[in-house]
């Protein structure tokens, strides 16, 4: 999936507060990162065959040094500063001669120290990386920096529907009978219609969802273009998630559901603003499979499925907005569509590579780009022994979409990052002040109504 254009790699940013002592840094990374984890020490192989899959093998010329670099920002070290520092490492590729990874260690950033991390794709998905990175951290600042015994982290524990979504799909993938298309046939408890009418909504839903696999597509807007190499990153300021609980309770909404709200109503602006009308704009979502009450497989990999969000970025009012966007996520959640895609991404990785760029591209062409949402440690974390202040991060797109946005929450506030095609998308800057605004209308109406 990688293209020069869009780079499959996930990047983060961890700010932390004051000065930092590098060599434990550097420890905490041999011990939980490498020794815990063993892809970070491995590289890719291509298949000897056609129709086999590429594999891992370990580096024979591994390096830790390699693969981190000290940084120190020009002054006056603002965010300025940072973007395009960000900005320049974002359009290099990682070297497939050595694990795909590598982490810059930058000084000189306002009175504290930054850490940005790039990860390949094919290493993990986003949730995963997550855990993985925060299980470099410590709940105090003297944290010791032993790995795990057994090689991995457990994990905090999904419950409710999430866990049954979870549990359902790897089921499926693993037990079900493959259809002539590839998906699982088997069909979970949970799913199983009760009546002959039940039956027919289902059919109904898989039916609407195929339509809109294969016939959906995205209008021209000024988010359309052929994607360079040049991409520029932006991001909010935090916003306290008590707010954006207090905005959900408006609507009967969850936290997603305000936040893909008031990204809908940025993007409506941006389009406005630049074209002159604003339109439902489709982006995908990643949906974790992944059982997190149990601790990560040291090889890692990718479990995750994708769906299609229409964002109602054409509904003008804000609330009216919030609903829809409540409807729409709830829909999604009803459905089988996880299901499918989750099969389908599984079907497409096992396809000549010539076949599978052409697919890869036939569904990016279905949306914009890639919005997913992280919920990060409710509570403040320490890398070797320095607080962390916030954490960033930026998803990959694929194909010529042209916006990637990532929201991530960590110690109970929430922050935004966009990342857009830099010849496309020429003012991200506007899509971060919308947002802003989008979030103080909504808590201005939500306080006005408590």
């Amino acid at each position: 999936m990688d293209r020069p254009n869009n780079l499959k790699v996930i990047d983060r940013l961890i700010f932390l507060e004051g000065p930092v002592d590098w060599d434990r840094v550097r420890a905490v990374l041999h011990e939980r990162l490498v020794r815990r984890f063993r892809v970070f020490g491995q590289r890719p192989v291509p298949a000897v065959v056609p129709w086999a899959l590429p594999h891992w093998e370990d580096d024979p010329d591994f390096s830790l040094e390699r693969h981190l670099h000290r940084v120190r920002l020009p002054r006056p070290g603002n965010d300025a500063a940072l973007r395009r520092h960000v900005e320049a490492r974002l359009r290099q590729p990682l070297d497939r001669r050595h694990p795909l990874w590598e982490a810059d260690l930058i000084d000189g950033y306002r009175a504290g120290s930054v850490v940005f991390v790039r990860f390949h794709h094919a290493i993990s998905d986003g949730i995963a990386l997550a855990h993985v990175l925060m299980s470099l951290t410590d709940a105090t600042p003297d944290g010791e920096t032993e790995p795990a015994a057994d090689g991995a982290l457990p994990l905090p524990a999904l419950t409710g529907p999430a866990t049954r979504l979870a549990g359902t799909i790897r089921g499926l993938a693993t037990n079900a009978t493959s259809a002539a298309c590839g998906f699982a046939v088997a069909v979970p408890r949970w799913v199983r219609p009760a009546r002959v009418g039940d039956l027919a909504v289902q059919a109904w839903r898989t039916a609407g969802i195929v339509n809109k696999l294969l016939l959906g597509h995205n209008p021209a807007t000024s988010f359309a273009g052929e994607p360079g190499v040049e991409k520029t990153v932006v991001w909010s300021r935090p916003f306290p998630l008590a707010d954006i609980k207090q905005i959900g309770r408006l609507a009967g909404a969850t936290v997603n559901d305000v936040l893909v709200s008031a990204l809908a109503g940025a993007i409506a602006s941006y389009l406005e603003e630049r074209d002159g009308v604003a339109t439902d704009l489709t982006t995908m979502v990643p949906v974790n499979v992944r059982r997190l009450d149990r601790p990560l497989p040291s090889d890692l990999g990718n479990q995750f499925a994708l769906v299609f969000v229409k964002l109602p970025s054409g509904v003008t009012a804000p609330l009216a907005r919030l609903a829809e966007t409540k409807r729409r996520m709830d829909s999604i959640k009803h459905s089988p569509e996880a299901l499918l895609t989750f099969g389908l991404i599984g079907v497409i990785g096992r396809t000549a590579k010539e076949i599978e760029r052409f697919l890869v591209s036939f569904f990016a062409a279905k949306a914009i780009g890639v919005t997913t949402n992280v919920m990060g440690p409710p509570g403040p974390r320490f890398l070797a022994g320095t607080k962390i202040a916030s954490v960033l991060a930026w998803v990959p797109s694929s194909g010529r979409q042209t916006l990637g946005v990532c929201i991530f929450t960590y110690n109970d506030a929430v922050r935004v990052g966009f990342k857009v095609d830099a010849t496309t998308v020429p003012d991200p800057e506007q899509l971060v002040k919308a947002f802003d605004r989008q979030i103080r209308s909504l808590h201005r109406m939500a306080r006005g109504l408590t």
